[in-house]
């Protein structure tokens, strides 16, 4: 008796399945590198630590109900219920399409608290209010204790803020052969550089009656009305330090007090202060790395499932045929497994 042909399918199966678990394996390599990675770079530098944004909490409701509709559907399959069958695989692409657009406005919830993908410093420092650059409003100086600016030690009200930014907008881009113009010269504002008032004379900037101010000090005076316009005190990320977010080092939380980092009340020495302006705020590199590779490959495995989807539509799948279904189920299975991974290490650990 020839059982070939009987051993074929089971052949062709355990193939096929070999190749998703070999694929698996890969993407668990992977993502062990970037969370090793992570965890190494972390130890030895200043790290910054933030809430994860809603976005990342409504996908991953999103992709665990997707799995819960997969496996639905494969039962339906099982059972010849082609009309549940299309019902679940239908269910199942569109709450893997939700898991791509709650990803994404989580991305742009952290655009919008300063978190951006590129490598920004975690302490601002071209433009730093107070290091070249101050100013008074109504005849009292601004001040900056994080990233509030204040007047008299209190915060400076909404209508204020506007005025201010509205004043420094003037100033956000320069040219290297042509001096800043004073295009908004409110008098309520008064610019110092170096502990000296500036003088407006013909529309631009001057040091004294005969000294204009110099085109390096422009561009420092553009970058602070940058910071300003964007709400940036002195760190890139928005909101209050130790309520908002928080700073690390070595895995020891900061303080900030002063315009300085401080570590159980005692301040950090200087060449900690100024590592600390030079670090790199790669723990949102990280942050972004990670999750938009597991976006990539979520994308990728959704494109398949809608191919399976149609399939179902078409009537494929059966009680006899269903290893498509499978195959796929495993995979997406494993991708949500590996983001609720993600989100955990990122919630403990970031």
């Amino acid at each position: 008796m020839d059982y070939s042909k009987e051993l074929d399918p089971i052949v062709n199966e355990k193939m096929k399945k070999n190749l998703v678990y070999v694929s698996i394996f890969s993407i668990i390599m992977l993502f062990a590198g970037f969370t090793s990675a992570y965890i190494v770079m972390m130890g030895d530098s200043f790290w910054l630590k933030y809430p994860l944004p809603s976005g990342f909490w409504l996908s991953t409701t999103s992709i665990l109900l997707s799995s819960l509709t997969f496996i639905l559907a494969i039962i339906a399959a099982k059972r010849d219920k082609q009309s549940m069958l299309k019902f679940w695989m239908g269910s199942t692409v569109v709450l893997g399409g939700l898991f791509i657009y709650f990803q994404f406005k989580g991305y742009n919830q952290l655009i919008n608290g300063g978190i951006h993908p590129i490598n920004n410093h975690i302490i601002v420092t071209d433009g730093r209010y107070g290091d070249y650059y101050e100013l008074k409003y109504k005849g009292d100086f601004i001040e900056v204790d994080g990233n509030e600016f204040k007047i008299s030690g209190k915060e400076m009200s909404e209508k204020d803020f506007a005025a201010f930014q509205n004043y420094m907008k003037q100033f956000s881009s320069t040219k290297k052969r042509e001096a800043l113009t004073v295009s908004n010269n409110d008098k309520n504002f008064e610019i110092y550089f170096n502990n000296q008032p500036l003088i407006v004379k013909n529309k631009h900037l001057y040091l004294n009656d005969s000294t204009q101010l110099e085109y390096v000090d422009e561009m420092r005076l553009t970058f602070l009305a940058m910071n300003v316009e964007d709400k940036r005190g002195d760190f890139f990320v928005r909101g209050e330090f130790g309520k908002d977010f928080h700073v690390y080092y070595k895995g020891k939380e900061l303080e900030y007090k002063n315009r300085r980092l401080h570590y159980k009340g005692k301040e950090l020495p200087n060449y900690l202060q100024i590592k600390a302006t030079e670090t790199a705020d790669s723990a949102t590199s990280f942050l972004y790395l990670i999750s938009i590779i597991h976006l990539l490959h979520i994308l990728f495995a959704l494109i398949y499932l809608l191919k399976v989807t149609i399939y179902s539509f078409s009537g494929r799948f059966n009680s006899n045929n269903n290893l498509s279904l499978r195959l796929g189920a495993i995979f997406w299975h494993f991708l949500g497994v590996l983001w609720i991974y993600l989100l955990l290490f990122l919630v403990f650990i970031h």
